[in-house]
């Protein structure tokens, strides 16, 4: 059975009292929410085995709206950068740096042994885009649509976790993205349409929707139903496509649900600010609260090498407005493949939103973390205050260009300027 189904059944699984356990919530809250369909535990029966015969497991996470934000990286070489090991170190410091979730979006380079390397030394889930793997070397018209439920099968049973399917993407979108800038921005969606045009036939993942359910069920594989028409700028954001698509898979969350399959959907893109609330609970209501799974969103068009700056803005707002899942822009977004260096920064800067969201939204403990920095900086507590930092490395080499020890002070006002050492000789003056 699927977790899903165990929830539904009233089991309790290992998983769902792990997930308890990283929460600070009571293992039956966790067995409601995933049987609500609210939560997802994207965990294959094989990577928690140990994918490959490897002896590193996975360590199950949950992604809904009643716990802590989650944070995927994406990573993946492509046609014309990186290769498998450096793919390898991008893992390591995503999740160093707060990704509680890697997707492999590799296009160039041996597709399968790179998966299959990242999947074993992950201890975080692992998600695909399965129609990648198809079109390597050819054509997407001269794709079949059972190529494309053989590549899915083959990834399900090399254990990943979650994929991307763009299932809701149909023939009769098409025609509503023709008076946008900038079209179709998805590489799956753009994929998936040009075979629909070439064939003129429906797209064969929504078609085969019931066959790819029975696959994912088999391995307790997580649906991620993507947005391949989602906005890739502030134009286009919110238009009839975004939200004809957004109403199809609506639908696809109920039949994934019937067939067993934990189901969680995705969402844009480029939304403009004011349109990020309104952009969530519609998602809510369509989707009847499945996770919301974001890019960004990003809330400004003209800030290339800093988009992970402006994604982290939307991704704020939108974790705080409903948001459960919240995927990391870098400083290369819309310029250049990723470093591992622009992985370390599209992780912290997203880690930053997830947390500020779960702050705002008042979940239990949410806060603790930041009232003990609070009590180390009180106290000029430097090495508590270090020890508590999310990057605390970068926080000690910066204190440490000017003053190195104890001093009640940094060097930003020195000693006799400093309003927390004053503050406190005032509450001292007046028997505080």
């Amino acid at each position: 059975m699927t977790q899903y189904e165990d929830a539904k059944a009233g089991t309790i699984t290992a998983q769902m009292r792990r997930v308890a356990q990283r929460e600070h919530v009571a293992p039956e809250f966790i067995r409601g929410e995933v049987a609500a369909g609210r939560l997802v535990l994207p965990a294959t029966r094989l990577h928690l085995a140990g994918a490959g015969g490897s002896s590193v497991t996975l360590d199950p996470c949950g992604i809904g709206r009643a716990i802590t934000t989650k944070v995927n990286a994406n990573i993946g070489a492509s046609p014309v950068s990186s290769c498998k090991e450096q793919e390898l170190v991008k893992l390591a410091l995503a999740v160093r740096y707060g990704a509680d979730t890697v997707m492999d979006l590799s296009t160039g380079g041996d597709l399968d042994e790179t998966r299959r390397a990242l999947l074993a030394a992950a201890t975080v889930p692992i998600g695909t885009v399965p129609i990648y793997s198809v079109v390597v070397g050819r054509d997407i018209a001269d794709v079949t649509p059972q190529d494309m439920l053989a590549a899915i099968a083959a990834q399900a049973a090399q254990g990943v976790d979650f994929m991307t399917l763009h299932a809701g993407i149909r023939r009769k979108h098409l025609g509503l993205v023709t008076g946008r800038k900038m079209g179709i921005v998805s590489r799956g969606g753009s994929l998936l349409a040009k075979w629909m045009v070439h064939h003129d036939c429906e797209n064969p993942l929504y078609e085969m929707f019931d066959e790819i359910s029975a696959i994912l069920r088999e391995h307790d594989v997580t649906y991620s139903l993507g947005d391949g028409l989602r906005p890739g700028c502030l134009a286009d954001a919110s238009d009839a496509a975004q939200f004809a698509e957004l109403e199809t898979l609506g639908k696809l969350v109920q039949r994934a649900r019937g067939s067993g399959v934990q189901v969680m959907v995705e969402g844009p893109g480029h939304v403009p600010y004011d349109q990020i609330e309104m952009n969530m609970k519609r998602e809510q209501a369509l989707c009847d609260g499945a996770p919301f799974y974001v890019l960004g969103p990003v809330v400004a068009d003209v800030f290339p090498g800093y988009d992970h700056i402006t994604a982290a803005i939307g991704a704020t707002a939108a974790a705080f407005h409903g948001a459960s899942f919240l995927c990391y822009v870098t400083p290369s977004e819309h310029l250049a493949l990723p470093t591992a260096e622009e992985v370390q920064a599209g992780c912290i800067v997203t880690k930053i939103a997830a947390h500020a969201a779960d702050v705002a939204r008042g979940l239990p403990g949410a806060r603790d973390w930041d009232d003990r920095m609070s009590e180390a900086r009180a106290a000029f507590d430097w090495k508590r205050q270090f020890e508590l930092a999310f990057d605390g490395d970068t926080a000690r080499a910066i204190r440490s260009r000017d003053l190195a020890g104890q001093e009640d002070y940094c060097s930003m006002c020195g000693r006799e300027w400093c309003a927390v050492r004053i503050s406190k000789e005032v509450t001292r003056s007046l028997g505080g």
